[in-house]
């Protein structure tokens, strides 16, 4: 194996021996193996990083049991290697930095809090993962050696932000030529060559593969080594898709000048200045002479149409830039229901750190379903069966520490209420006490309000939604109260009335079923659309969903309902529909409602077609890396084909390519789609690639979802994810895409 790929791909892992002989030559091994990289990271002196490096024997902890384990960082610096001794595949014993949302320390996870009390908090520190996979609880011999984890990890997911997409693909292809390698000769015979393909998702044509093969054995030895093994991997990524556009418009030179990237960023829609072309080819030229005389090759071209400014996702619409400063109610926000559980309704888990995901996925509207608990302490789960049951005040506190982390818009607490009067008092005494002054407990300005206060108003609160005392009914001595006036006196702008289709108070709100707001936005959808430009609603899934399956939030977005609750803890294309609403302004869980939705004498009706419309013309031109869907069967290729949704104002519009055949690493359509897309404010795209059964229903491989407004035409790459919305990194789609009226 070439020096290049032993310092990227981190060479061949042994198997973990406990003498300390051995493990003192891995260390060794690593660290000069890893040099180069960790150079190029500015992390070789790191000494956080270093004692990753050496490897440490760490606790793991679960629920009743625990066992101690050697972990330890490779030297590609992306990938952790941990000791086990399951049967389990090699690719199960490794932990990719890329897929770490986020480092705890000390006791701030659910299982630590629990199983972990009998390891000092200072020497704990908890790891989550993007998407459901469960944390991963540790404990270090020390708090130096805990706290030298925490800060190493976080200095490795910082340098993994800023990784180009080249740096990922390398990333992705180590395990592979490992696999492939079988006999740990740092040679490829061309029997692993081939295995080598299949792993990677491609099926290959025999001869064609010898013929590379043999171009690539520049020795004449039936082995690639060295930098042979090199030019067959260069060979396999050749992309002549990108090489025909870079003929185009480079000419006969097969060198791109500033002014004729000029005129590239022209047809892509781009901000098309000298001064731009210029910037963007020192930026990612990688020949320093041509970068000397503003040049740009084709690998470097590659490398610009892979970065974040070739994405397909509007790079300005990642940060907050919309108004934040109109009512609440102007705006879609982020909404979870049944937001304690971490999967079905009926028989699963309750748990804090599912509020934890659900605002590090932007979240901003949680549920809490508070019921009598034993010991005067109320509890929260779901009411009448199996699902276990969590401390009130612990949901509180878990709120408290993680609402603000991602976003600093206000966050509103949707009380389900089946508490007596007494344990309500209690709920009201955590409220108050844990969340301090983050908890709006009386209006901002002292006085009833008119209009509801604005996001940026109302940064870093608390809101709570539930009934309100009817202080003229108390007076009268009216029925039995069943809302405690400590409680009461709490809910301030979200208060839970029935919903009136005459205009009410703006701090009242109602709240729909599924089912029963259909039937309102099929009747009276203007009434609808006009009362939520006033006043906030909640929709929530109907509850006969055992599974805690999700219903489409597009058609309660389109009459202008803000709090749009879905199960988070399910992922499906409803869930990709709500990602891809608020990937929008910023991640930041508000998305400002388009004009016509916020106007107060809006005619709009969501239930007839407007004469806004727009065609989307996609070019399907090929896809990158696509995962491998079974990989206990290496024989087993994907054959795909990608669909084009739109979810908008009337019915869904789709349109597919073909299926390719026995290719997800490289498969190539150049297929062009048109689809119409009404009222395109309001409407989202999304890409979805499958794999083809003539025989069965068709397999998921991956999705993007986007809002169309966020759209940026000409020739992109769609990075896509997996079902629970994690990346799929380095598995891309490109396209080229216009926008144009009917």
């Amino acid at each position: 194996m070439p020096s290049y790929w032993r310092t990227m791909c981190g060479g061949r892992k042994k198997k973990y021996q406990a003498q300390p002989e051995v493990v003192e030559q891995e260390v060794q091994r690593t660290r000069n193996d890893g040099l180069r990289a960790f150079k190029k990271m500015a992390l070789s002196d790191d000494d956080d990083v270093n004692t990753l490096l050496r490897g440490s024997m760490l606790w793991k902890i679960k629920h009743g049991w625990r066992q101690q384990r050697l972990y330890r960082l490779e030297s590609d610096g992306m990938t952790i290697w941990y000791q086990s001794r399951s049967k389990r595949a090699r690719s199960k014993q490794i932990i990719s930095i890329l897929h770490i949302e986020s480092v705890r320390e000390g006791h701030q996870s659910e299982g630590l809090r629990k199983h972990g009390r009998r390891f000092p908090e200072r020497c704990c520190f908890s790891i989550s993962f993007t998407g459901r996979r469960k944390n991963l609880d540790l404990a270090a011999a020390n708090e130096q050696e805990a706290s030298s984890w925490v800060k190493g990890l976080q200095k490795l997911m910082q340098h993994v932000v800023a990784m180009t997409q080249k740096e990922k693909l390398v990333h992705w292809i180590r395990d592979y030529l490992h696999q492939a390698d079988r006999d740990g000769d740092d040679k490829m015979s061309f029997q692993e060559v081939k295995d080598l393909l299949k792993m990677i998702n491609i099926d290959m044509n025999d001869m064609y593969a010898y013929n590379l093969f043999k171009k690539c054995d520049k020795s004449n030895t039936d082995t690639l080594e060295d930098c042979e093994i090199e030019e067959f991997c260069t060979q396999l990524m050749h992309r002549p898709e990108l090489e025909e556009i870079f003929h185009i418009y480079s000419g006969e030179d097969r060198v791109l000048s500033a002014e004729e990237l000029q005129e590239f960023l022209q047809h892509q829609g781009e901000e098309a200045t000298l001064e731009r072309a210029r910037k963007i080819i020192q930026k990612y030229e990688l020949n320093e002479t041509a970068r000397q005389h503003d040049l740009m090759m084709q690998e470097g071209f590659m490398m610009y149409l892979l970065s974040a400014e070739g994405d397909i996702f509007n790079q300005d619409h990642r940060k907050v830039y919309q108004d934040m400063t109109q009512p609440l109610c102007q705006y879609f926000i982020s909404s979870s229901h049944n937001t304690y559980l971490t999967n079905h309704q009926l028989v699963g888990n309750s748990s804090t750190e599912s509020y934890i995901r659900a605002f590090m996925d932007g979240c901003r509207c949680v549920e809490l379903d508070c019921w009598e608990g034993p010991g005067g302490e109320p509890v929260i789960y779901h009411g009448h069966t199996l699902t276990s049951k969590i401390l009130f005040k612990d949901v509180i506190t878990t709120i408290r520490d993680y609402a603000f982390k991602n976003s600093p818009y206000p966050v509103i607490l949707s009380l389900e209420n089946h508490c007596g009067l007494e344990q309500q008092v209690t709920m009201a005494h955590h409220l108050r006490d844990i969340l301090g002054d983050l908890l709006v407990s009386e209006p901002l300005d002292n006085m009833e309000p008119t209009v509801l206060p604005s996001p940026e108003a109302l940064k870093g609160k608390i809101l709570l939604k539930g009934k309100k005392v009817n202080e003229e009914e108390e007076e009268e001595g009216r029925t039995r109260l069943d809302t405690a006036r400590e409680l009461s006196d709490l809910v301030v702008y979200c208060q839970t009335v029935e919903y009136r289709e005459q205009p009410g108070k703006v701090y009242e709100m109602s709240s729909f079923s599924e089912d029963k707001v259909r039937r309102v936005i099929k009747e009276t959808g203007n009434t609808l659309v006009r009362y939520n430009i006033r006043q906030l609603s909640r929709i929530y899934p109907d509850g006969l969903r055992a599974n805690s399956s999700n219903y489409s939030p597009q058609e309660m977005w389109n009459a202008g309902c803000q709090l749009v609750a879905l199960n988070f803890q399910t992922p499906g294309y409803k869930m990709d529909l709500n990602r891809g609403r608020f990937q929008d302004n910023g991640l930041c869980g508000y998305v400002l409602k388009p004009e016509f939705l916020r106007r107060e004498d809006s005619d709009f009706n969501p239930e007839f077609l407007s004469s806004d419309m727009k065609i989307l013309i996609v070019r399907i031109i090929s896809a990158q890396q696509l995962p491998k869907l079974n990989k206990e069967k290496p024989n087993s290729i994907v054959d795909p084909f990608v669909r084009v949704e739109i979810h908008g104002v009337g019915k869904r519009r789709e349109q597919e390519t073909k299926y390719i055949l026995n290719n997800g690493f490289n498969p190539f359509w150049d297929e062009e789609l048109r689809l119409e897309v009404f009222v395109p404010q309001l409407a989202l795209v999304r890409f979805v690639v499958e794999d083809y059964d003539k025989a069965s229903s068709n397999d998921f491989i991956g999705q993007y979802t986007l809002p169309f407004p966020s759209l940026k035409e000409g020739y992109r790459h769609v990075h896509l994810q997996s079902k629970d919305g994690s990346s799929l990194s380095p598995a891309t789609l490109f396209v080229h895409l216009h926008i144009k009226d009917p």
